[in-house]
């Protein structure tokens, strides 16, 4: 392995909202849960490989008090039910104005996936659609590609170390060898 190089992956992590499923700001029905194109094909094929899977998610609407914590878990309830079931689930309950240690662009949620997973930072990859999931898997160490969707600014697109069109060309990216970039 050369000085950049990093270990096998052996967990890939995704954002919830706009990743996974469709973005329904503050949902907490479950009727409401749709998956993304191809998502349940990427989750088996990574499943079928021996690869754990997980999800790490804000969820600032339980704080800002529009979900409860049972309206949350009815809809992660829901995307398993569709998915499939998830290695481990992290999320952050909180408003950004909190100044929490644990909503992404922090790592906290990130490394506290691995941790639990018994892997390093550096053997997980995070998947998602804005600038402060890649910003989040950077500052965790993890190799972190973005998904837009219409909703990404294109500087948060710019900005991103790697970039996929769908969840399918991301798992693609994961395969291959890492980009030239080094970790900082």
């Amino acid at each position: 392995m050369g000085p950049f190089a990093r270990p096998p992956l052996r967990a890939v992590l995704f954002d919830r909202d706009g990743t996974l499923i469709r973005d329904v700001p503050y949902n907490g029905d479950p009727k409401l849960v749709e998956p993304m194109p191809h998502a349940r094909d990427v989750l088996q094929t990574l499943r079928s490989m021996g690869i754990a899977v997980g999800v790490v998610s804000n969820q600032s609407g339980i704080g800002r008090g529009i979900l409860t914590t049972e309206q949350v878990a009815a809809v992660n309830l829901r995307v398993e039910q569709l998915l499939g079931r998830f290695d481990v689930w992290e999320l952050c309950p909180h408003r950004p104005e909190d100044g929490c240690y644990c909503r992404k662009p922090a790592p906290f949620m990130i490394c506290g996936a691995c941790r639990r997973l018994g892997i390093t930072t550096a053997e997980a990859a995070y998947i998602g659609d804005i600038g402060a999931d890649v910003e989040a898997a950077r500052a965790a160490g993890a190799r972190g590609v973005m998904v837009p969707t219409p909703l990404t600014r294109p500087a948060e697109v710019d900005a991103a170390p790697e970039v996929a069109v769908d969840l399918r060309s991301a798992l693609c990216l994961l395969m291959k060898a890492p980009s030239g970039r080094a970790a900082s």
